[in-house]
């Protein structure tokens, strides 16, 4: 039988991450309009939506999900891995449409189709992962020079932002939240990467656990990773969801690909017609991604504008005094205007 390859074994994972993380959505959608029927609101306060079971079914695909992310992250390369996350949002999209009739607009199935090319073009020029030996290896890789001015460049810059910007602009400037997440981000990843290798190779048979090392890049995951859901999760209550969520999806992946390309050699040995092709198919899955929530964010802003309720002037009917019944002959009636209301250019 042919042998899989460690990059095919990264790739399906990653699209059964992406598939599973798309459907969680849905679930828990569907499962919080049943709640919201039965009790408060989540946006209100409300926690019916605990005792509805579609709700917990969406949290445990989207657990799957991040589990098969992880394991991804151990057979293939994050410029492989990350940027097909965003496949995630064309099948919530998609399902959107068809399941809760949520209208996918043209611009956004321009985004589906950039979002889908972009990966075909990533996935074929994709380079080989190289699989370390031991977590040691991993260390010799993380403590190079290269990767060390990343890192302390990355903590430099955070250490920035919290203490000079944050307290200053981070309720109005959302570079400054994104910006330390992201950061973070990328450090959550490659440390991520090394620990599911530790795993992996204990499972082998060759022991991980002795090292200091693994112990190591634990400690920096679980403290990058909690610092990074905080301050998402800040950016996410300060500002809109439409434009957090593409804004951080490109400074996320871009940030993570580069720490990975330093630490991990992703690019060593491949032609530059290969990298280039790597980042156009890259840029071309931003773009998508981008222009996908700019759909949504067009979408959501076309329903608030629906005249009912309306937010200003007020409404007068004139009723036709000819009509016997004034309630029969509806259709006779006259809507004047909306008082105190501009006139059409």
């Amino acid at each position: 039988m042919m042998e899989v390859s460690d990059n095919a074994k990264g790739l399906a994972l990653a699209v059964a991450s992406s598939a599973f993380i798309g459907v969680s959505f849905i679930l828990k959608k569907i499962g919080l309009r049943r709640a919201a029927k039965c009790g408060a609101r989540a946006g209100g306060g409300g926690y019916t939506y605990l005792s509805e079971p579609l709700w917990w079914a969406g949290m445990t695909t989207m657990l799957l999900g991040e589990v098969a992310n992880f394991v991804a992250y151990i057979f293939a390369p994050a410029v492989l891995v990350t940027p097909l996350g965003a496949l995630s949002i064309i099948v919530s999209s998609v399902l959107a449409h068809f399941v809760l009739k949520e209208r996918l607009e043209k611009l956004g199935v321009l985004g589906c189709v950039s979002c889908i090319v972009g990966s075909v073009v990533v996935v074929m020029h994709a380079p080989e992962e190289h699989m370390p030996n031991s977590v040691k290896e991993i260390w010799n890789l993380a403590t190079q020079p290269g990767f060390l001015a990343y890192a302390m460049t990355t903590m430099l810059l955070v250490g920035t932002l919290v203490l000079f910007f944050e307290p200053r602009y981070g309720q109005t400037n959302i570079l400054v939240y994104l910006g330390i997440c992201s950061s973070m981000g990328s450090l959550t990843v490659v440390s991520i990467k090394a620990i599911g290798v530790a795993i992996k190779l204990t499972l082998d048979g060759v022991n991980q656990a002795a090292y200091p090392y693994t112990w190591f890049f634990l400690m920096v995951a679980i403290i990058c990773g909690v610092s990074q859901i905080n301050y998402l999760n800040k950016a996410l209550d300060t500002f809109n969801l439409a434009i957090v969520s593409p804004i951080y999806y490109v400074m996320f992946t871009t940030l993570t690909i580069v720490a990975s390309g330093i630490m991990f050699k992703d690019w060593a040995g491949q032609s530059l017609s290969s990298i280039a092709s790597e980042l156009c198919g890259l840029i071309t899955i931003l773009s998508g991604t981008i222009l996908l929530h700019t759909a949504e964010e067009g979408a959501n802003n076309s329903a608030a504008l629906l005249p009912w309720p309306l937010d200003k002037g007020s409404i007068s009917w004139c009723i036709s005094l000819s009509s016997d019944n004034l309630l029969k002959n509806v259709e006779e009636d006259y809507f004047a205007a909306l008082q105190n209301s501009p006139a059409p250019v």
